[in-house]
């Protein structure tokens, strides 16, 4: 069985631009990390695209960027890459 969308624009479409988001302690530098770790694994981040947003009582930090990636396979890797470091504790 094959599934196929009717609708090509549903879903992930590679290579494109997506955005990611991490969170963690406000305390680390969590927008300094994210595009440096991304950069890291050979994709193009969009600096300009990144936003900042603290939690309501300022103990956390979410940070949000978009990035390139060629394949699925760069996609994941972007979320592994930030999981695997301990300042962050979940991505989205």
């Amino acid at each position: 069985m094959t599934i196929h969308s009717d609708n090509p624009e549903h879903g992930f479409q590679f290579p494109g631009r997506f955005e990611l988001s991490a969170m963690g302690a406000s305390s680390d530098a969590l927008h300094a990390l994210v595009p440096e770790v991304l950069e890291t694994l050979g994709l193009t981040v969009h600096h300009e695209t990144l936003r900042i947003k603290a939690s309501a009582k300022g103990n956390y930090v979410s940070v949000t960027v978009a990035f390139e990636a060629q394949s699925r396979a760069d996609y994941d890797a972007a979320h592994g890459a930030l999981r695997a470091r301990p300042e962050v504790k979940w991505t989205l």
